[in-house]
């Protein structure tokens, strides 16, 4: 892939995400996720977020206040916020709002654009390192079972996201706006606006109503990289 296959692009506006982050949340969807560069690096358009907005939301991190884990979530806009779930998948947010305000959007699923060799690979490290211990077999299962997947769905899920970006811990604080960041947000000129529909997020069963059922993932429907199919919502956006 080459910069000229996309045309223009430019690193995200910091000030779309500094407001509301369910407008943000909007905003994001069709942006860049890019490693690298744009000649060997891998780069994905975003297709699926979910928004964890204030102390008040009790699916949020940050429904206990602040501590040592969640401390990037009260940080300025455009941050990464990382964390790891289960002991071994890590996820990656970008931090919404004013300094000080408690938000961020899970990225859920990325749409691959180029590097999808590189993304592959990275998968099949990943997956490596979760079967150590069972043996060469496990390992070359895995090799498989990647090395046969979609395209499509080599980021479709907030840890696929991160294993396919090679994304882990290292990158919390990483600031997403910084055009010279080896892990950044970029916007593409020729892109046209996506159709972006709503839905309750996943996976915060744990939550009290009315925070369970918030209409608070963002998504582009009928996309194939989407992490969760189950349901189109209602598009907010044409």
């Amino acid at each position: 892939m080459s910069d000229a296959q996309f045309g223009g692009s430019r690193a995200f506006p910091r000030h779309l995400l500094a407001t509301d982050t369910e407008a943000a949340a909007v905003r994001l969807i069709g942006a860049r996720l890019i490693r690298g560069s744009h000649l060997d690096g891998q780069v994905g358009r975003i297709v699926e977020v979910e928004a964890y907005i204030g102390e008040e939301d009790m699916a949020s991190h940050a429904r206990f206040g602040m501590t040592r884990r969640n401390a990037r979530m009260f940080g300025p806009p455009g941050v990464a916020y990382v964390y790891l779930v289960y002991g071994m998948y890590h996820c990656l947010n970008v931090v919404t709002e004013a300094e000080g305000r408690a938000a961020a959007l899970l990225i859920r699923a990325v749409e691959p654009l180029g590097g999808e060799d590189a993304m592959r690979a990275a998968r099949i490290r990943w997956a490596h390192d979760r079967s150590r211990g069972r043996g060469a077999p496990a390992r070359t299962r895995a090799s498989i079972r990647i090395q046969a997947l979609p395209r499509a769905r080599l980021a479709s899920g907030p840890g696929l996201v991160c294993a396919a970006f090679s994304i882990d811990r290292g990158a919390d604080g990483v600031d997403l706006c910084d055009p010279g960041s080896d892990l950044r947000l970029e916007l593409a000129d020729e892109d046209e606006p996506l159709p972006v529909a709503t839905a309750p997020r996943v996976g915060i069963s744990y939550a009290p109503e009315p925070w369970r059922s918030r209409k608070w993932r963002f998504f582009v429907p009928g996309n194939e990289s989407i992490s969760s199919r189950a349901s189109l919502g209602r598009v907010v956006q044409p």
